[in-house]
Order: C-alpha cells, then structure tokens, then sequence
C-alpha cells in the first residue's frame, strides 16, 4: 500500500448558489520517501489538493489515506495531531515580521506546548539544517527571500512531520534562490526521509527535484509515472503544453545569447 492514496476523491464548492467542481476522481498514490510533483495550470486544482491532503479541506466524496489511515473525518484531537505531521511551506512564505528568525521557527512548537529548552534545542537543530542559525536574531525584513525560505521550511519541519508540502514555494524566488531551495529541499528528503509533495507550474523545477509526477488538467489526474517518462513521452495536453513552453523558452534564451 502506498504511503499516501487518493481514489475517487472528488471536492466541490459552491458560489451564488452554483456547484463547481474543483477536484474530479483524483487517484493518486505517493510512495514513502518519495519526492512527488503535482504540476498543472493556474486552476487545474493543485493548491485544493494540497489543502486536503493538509485537512484544511475536506473532500467531499472518496477516500483519502495517509499511513493507511483515513483523513477524510477526522476531527479535534486526532485532526490536530494530523497536521502537526504535515508541514507546508508557502509561496509567499507567510512569516511574522515581528517575529525573529528564531522565534518564527519555534511557533509551532510553542502552539503544542513544548518546554523553552525543548524549542531552543529543536530550533537551533533546525536553523544548522536549513543553514540559516547565523540570522537567528535577525527579522524577516531584513531577510532576503531565499532566507525567509529557509526560515519556513524550519518552520514547517519543527513538529517533525511525516510529509511536507511544497505549494510553489519557489515561485516568488529569482533562479539562484530557488536553485539553493531544491537543493536543500532534496537534502532534506535524503537526510530525513521524508515524503515530499511538490506543487508546481514550471516543468524545469519538477524535472530538477522531483523522482515522479502527476499532471493534473481542470481537476483531474491525466497522467502519471517517472518525471522521465512523462515528460519524454507526454499523452495529456497540459504535460504537452509544459515541454512545448519549456522547449520554446530555452531556445529563445538560446537566441537571445547569439
């Protein structure tokens, strides 16, 4: 059994009275360890996704296990202790600007009552991992955005969870920043074996971290399988359209520098 299995899963909303449907039959499994790409369009439905794996959202029909566990209908305890398995790093980071360095990581372990000597050890353990500890003192605002990066990927990995979810947490970041974040997103997966689920829109990010990848079109898995494999030989329409911008962008660079 894969460690995290999706099947028939199926998330609906409604706006002024009309129903939308966001996710549509998602099957997915995810292999422990594994570092996992979720690649689709702007409203394909990866962020909803990422949301219900994380419990923020329910889906509204079919199965969702993580561990052989089903998440769907959990509730008060069992749902926090859930979550605090499940790290996230965001976009835009979403940090405390009046909170340092230090004290952003130790949020969550100050939500779950840790003891002050347990927060510092864990914390000053986590700023050496994501080689930020010499910023400890600093404030976001005086952080580049690699670094707040790094500060949330601290943040999301102190309760020592399962999983970590990705959700274009290189999107906001220039190419060397968000290089130097796969890189350590890949070292944190070897190091700690953890399952990584990456949410993203460019092929070069997923082709550079990820070991398989699901392309997901207006709501619905497409495909599936190696990064390799998908991409050399792509069968949907949003994976063909990935390699056909990916191909043309590299050659305009290639244009540009004659």
């Amino acid at each position: 059994m894969a460690f995290i299995e999706i099947k028939n899963a199926v998330k609906s909303y409604f706006v002024s009275g009309r129903k939308f449907s966001v996710l549509k039959n998602i099957n997915l499994e995810i292999e422990k360890g594994d570092i996992f790409g979720i690649v689709g369009f702007s409203g394909a439905g990866k962020s909803t996704l990422i949301r219900c794996l994380n419990s923020l959202e329910s889906i509204d029909e079919g199965s969702m296990k993580v561990g052989g566990h089903e998440v769907k209908n959990l509730s008060g305890r069992d749902l926090n202790l859930y979550r605090q398995k499940i790290g996230v790093i965001f976009q835009h980071f979403n940090l405390l600007d009046s909170r340092t360095v230090f004290q952003n990581a130790a949020f969550p372990l100050e939500i779950a009552h840790k003891s002050k000597s347990e927060i510092s050890d864990r914390v000053n353990e986590l700023l050496k991992l994501v080689d930020i500890a010499d910023k400890k003192d600093f404030y976001p605002g005086q952080l580049s955005g690699g670094q707040k990066q790094r500060v949330a990927i601290a943040r999301a990995l102190a309760n020592n969870p399962d999983i970590l979810l990705s959700d274009e947490a290189t999107s906001a970041l220039d190419p060397i920043n968000s290089l130097s974040v796969l890189d350590l997103i890949k070292d944190i997966n070897a190091k700690l074996g953890l399952t990584i689920v990456l949410i993203a829109h460019q092929l070069d990010i997923v082709r550079y971290a990820c070991k398989n990848v699901a392309v997901i079109e207006d709501g619905e898995i497409v495909e599936s399988g190696p990064v390799k494999d998908v991409f050399r030989n792509p069968k949907s329409k949003t994976a063909r359209l990935f390699v056909r911008i990916n191909e043309d962008l590299s050659q305009s660079a290639w244009d540009w520098s004659l």
